[in-house]
């Protein structure tokens, strides 16, 4: 071997040895040098293992800890270490522009990362059905309609949409898919769900694929988030955050698919459920989290509490040092305490000083998320690439939104009424879900709990797209009560139904039957002598047996989201109607839970959905 090969292969053993273990080359030549952290080429397992041997406890306290955006200035969040900030529902920077959005978010990552290690925080926001937090966004149909759609390919690009249009926005980590399996129409969460067997769940789960992308760290991909572990759709009596009270067997059976596939796509992150498992709050279960999620599954991300949900685990208000460190050493890796963040620091630091909470629980956490910060390109890309607003909300992703909610449409009832004569009509339109962009998307959309309202978002309501589709010589009137109908229409078409909600506000332990108002209006149209369709916007089947008789056609439209003129391509037949029921829909609310094979006969049994004959 010559000396110059010799100097080179012992160049290149240092090289090495410096990738592995961050030790300095010399003095001289090393002063200066950045921390293997900050290498973009050395492998994340090393970047995470140099980082954090630089890590205080404190340091790693704060990784650990997520704060809503209204109580942690950037300053303060950087002061403690915040390992991220979200924004609750509702939670917005004025404006509500994806110009907006990235301004505030930068401003946290400018803090974050002027701070001694420049640790990035990595933004979280609810993805349920789109970017639906911020003003102008794509919003797509709920799951409940994309589950009737059975598309998963859709699902996926669906998936690619929402993650471009969060990117654009500075947001990185999306709170969503919602893989429940909804066992009770009852339950204000249904909506949310892809239907009431883990199928469903399992084939939709590869909204996860169009999330993530590729790589984490392409500029349009975000993290996903599988929520919520495990067994929320399965609580006795559907109750919200209640009691799931059924066997290990039928939680594996049930429940579990949908978080295995989940994590066979590769999934960054895991939220667990506000629920209990027969009496013990999944927050601090241990078997639950360490032993089914991390262990049986592999799962290998890092897992996320709910919203105050260790407070939860003693049943009081507030969280105890014994909630936090039960929390912990029960697997959860970062905790979501948007409000009272200060005083999660301060108890962890001493349940780990006091010996309550290992060292190796911290560092495990601390590499589970650092693997994924890195992993998502924080480190050398924090702030928001603003190239991407150009698409945000565009034309091309209306048209995605616009085919899902096409896709999503159940015909239940066709008496020959439908499709509607396009040309040489005379339609009449009513019903309070008709010209209400609001009610179309239900909750989660700019607000937590959503709200009422023409034209709340962008995008076109029901009516908009029965007028805009109507042709020549065809006259569309529209009156919410039903006031002045006569014989002379051919058709009335009145779009009734639920308005928003979330979570255990939409609840309904006492049935799901219409309200009076839309329980008069049919009777009004009916009295008409007019034909009669009936479109349903609502996140669960409703209780219709009484008015079916009165109905020559129904449609499902579920909860269409900001294009709302998908439903009215397929009332007119532009769109023949392909959509099945995902979920078994109940002949009497007396009926629930009822899901397919439990030997209850329904109105409309589980995969029911007509079609239009073409001659």
């Amino acid at each position: 071997m010559s000396l110059l090969r010799a100097k080179r292969s012992l160049r290149a053993t240092v090289l090495a040895a410096v990738l592995v273990s961050g030790t300095a080359l010399a003095p001289a030549a090393s002063a200066s040098a950045a921390p293997l952290y900050k290498n973009p080429h050395a492998p994340v397992s090393a970047r995470v293992k140099d980082l954090m041997s630089r890590m205080t406890l404190d340091d790693k306290i704060g990784q650990m800890t997520e704060a809503e955006r209204q109580v942690a200035t950037p300053a303060q969040s950087a002061t403690a270490r915040l390992g991220s900030i979200l924004s609750g529902g509702g939670s917005t920077p004025t404006p509500n522009t994806p110009a907006g959005w990235a301004d505030m978010i930068d401003a946290y990552q400018q803090a974050a990362t002027s701070t001694g290690l420049g640790i990035p925080i990595v933004y979280g926001a609810d993805t349920v059905h789109g970017h639906n937090n911020v003003y102008g966004a794509t919003v797509f149909p709920h799951n409940i309609g994309l589950g009737a759609a059975n598309d998963p390919r859709l699902v996926e690009k669906i998936g690619a949409v929402t993650a471009d249009e969060a990117a654009a926005t500075g947001v990185k980590w999306g709170f969503a898919p919602c893989l429940c399996v909804a066992r009770d129409d009852r339950w204000g969460r249904t909506y949310e769900s892809f239907g009431e067997i883990p199928r469903n769940a399992v084939a939709n789960s590869v909204i996860i694929e169009g999330m993530q992308g590729r790589s984490l760290d392409d500029r349009t991909s975000i993290m996903a988030t599988a929520k919520h572990f495990i067994g929320d759709g399965g609580t006795t009596g559907g109750v919200d955050q209640g009691n799931t009270q059924i066997s290990l067997d039928e939680l594996r059976r049930i429940h579990l698919p949908p978080f295995r596939a989940a994590v066979d796509h590769g999934v960054g992150s895991v939220m667990i459920s506000f629920n209990s498992w027969n009496g013990v709050k999944d927050h601090g279960n241990k078997f639950l989290i360490t032993d089914l999620l991390k262990g049986e599954l592999h799962f290998s991300g890092y897992v996320i509490s709910d919203w105050d949900g260790i407070n939860q685990i003693d049943g009081q208000p507030g969280f105890t040092p014994a909630e936090v460190s039960q929390a912990v050493n029960a697997g959860i890796d970062m905790v979501m305490v948007p409000y009272d963040y200060a005083k999660f620091i301060d108890t962890l630091r001493v349940e780990v000083q006091n010996g309550h909470v290992p060292m190796s629980r911290i560092d495990d956490a601390n590499r589970r998320i650092l693997t994924k910060k890195f992993e998502l390109g924080l480190f050398e890309h924090p702030y928001t690439d603003r190239s991407l607003q150009k698409d945000f909300g565009s034309a091309a992703h209306r048209a995605l939104a616009r085919q899902a909610v096409r896709e999503s449409q159940v015909l239940l009832k066709n008496d020959g009424v439908l499709p509607l004569a396009k040309k040489n009509s005379k339609i009449f339109v009513a019903g309070k879900n008709a010209n209400d962009m609001g009610n179309q998307a239900g909750g989660w959309t700019l607000t937590w709990q959503g709200q009422s309202g023409e034209r709340v978002i962008p995008g076109t309501t029901i009516l908009d797209g029965i007028r805009s589709g109507a042709g020549k010589g065809t006259e569309v009137t529209y009156d919410r009560a039903g006031d002045g109908i006569d014989h002379s229409y051919q058709v009335a078409v009145a779009v009734v139904g639920e308005t928003p909600y979330a979570e255990g506000r939409g609840d309904r332990p006492d049935g799901l039957g219409l309200d009076a108002e839309d329980v008069a209006l049919i009777g009004k149209l009916k009295a008409s002598g007019v034909p009669l369709v009936v479109v349903t916007v609502s996140g669960r089947p409703l209780d219709l047996t009484a008015q079916l008789p009165s109905i020559d056609g129904l449609v499902a439209a579920w909860l269409p989201g900001s294009e709302g003129a998908g439903v009215a391509d397929v009332l007119y037949g532009d769109y023949n109607p392909t959509g099945k029921l995902n979920f078994t829909w109940p002949r009497s609310s007396s009926q629930e839970p009822i899901n397919v094979g439990d030997g209850q006969q329904p109105l409309f049994p589980y995969g029911y959905g007509l079609s239009y004959r073409r001659h």
